[in-house]
């Protein structure tokens, strides 16, 4: 029996060592960790939504606004930019591996990812991929992240892979607590996205 005993206290002190080991968040702030793991789950099966907004962009030679309409249906997405830095309208569809960049007045173009795409005919250097993450105030999961959370124990403040996300106000919609305003900076890149409306889905587990 204490042979036993010592096996089951040995596994669990190595999960534990494996659970510290292989943890990609970093908290900071004075908001319950208990509490954010719980929104954090929650969030986590949102997996669709249609977003209306806007988005302004600053660069050190361009800057400028565009209307946003974002549709995500599970891993399939359709980002619609109006207007972005002039450049007229632009459509981003598909899902990751394959993906398709309808451009006015240059044609369409089709990559392996989203921001292979932005960067080679917008000149645009964009997380697409974590952008599905932090859209709906989460970390993105397959990178190191550093995270503050506010008094509600929301993200307040997100640092992952050389980009800062500033969570500037939350909209409760359909059960779900959701950014509203958002500000993402790096690379010489300032983002503010604006939300204007909300419609969250959960169609599936993930």
């Amino acid at each position: 029996m204490l042979w036993r005993n010592l096996v089951v206290i040995s596994l669990i002190a190595l999960l534990a060592g494996c659970a510290g080991l292989t943890s990609r968040e970093s908290i900071e702030g004075g908001g319950d960790p208990a509490l954010w793991k719980a929104h954090k789950q929650q969030l986590t099966q949102l997996d669709g939504w249609e977003i209306n907004g806007k988005v302004g962009i600053r660069a050190p030679k361009d800057s400028g606004s565009a209307t946003l309409y974002w549709l995500q249906r599970q891993d399939y997405f359709d980002i619609r930019l109006s207007g972005p830095l002039g450049r007229g309208a632009a459509r981003l569809t598909g899902r990751p591996g394959e993906v398709k960049l309808e451009a006015a007045s240059r044609g369409t173009y089709t990559a392996s990812s989203a921001e292979e795409l932005l960067q080679d005919q917008l000149r645009l250097n964009l997380p697409v991929s974590h952008l599905l993450w932090w859209i709906r105030g989460l970390p993105a999961p397959d990178s190191k992240s550093r995270i503050k959370l506010d008094t509600d124990s929301y993200l307040a403040q997100l640092e992952q892979d050389g980009w800062q996300v500033d969570y500037l106000r939350y909209v409760d919609q359909a059960g779900f607590t959701l950014p509203e305003r958002l500000k993402i900076t790096g690379y010489d890149l300032q983002v503010t996205v604006v939300i204007k409306d909300w419609q969250p889905r959960q169609l599936g587990q993930q």
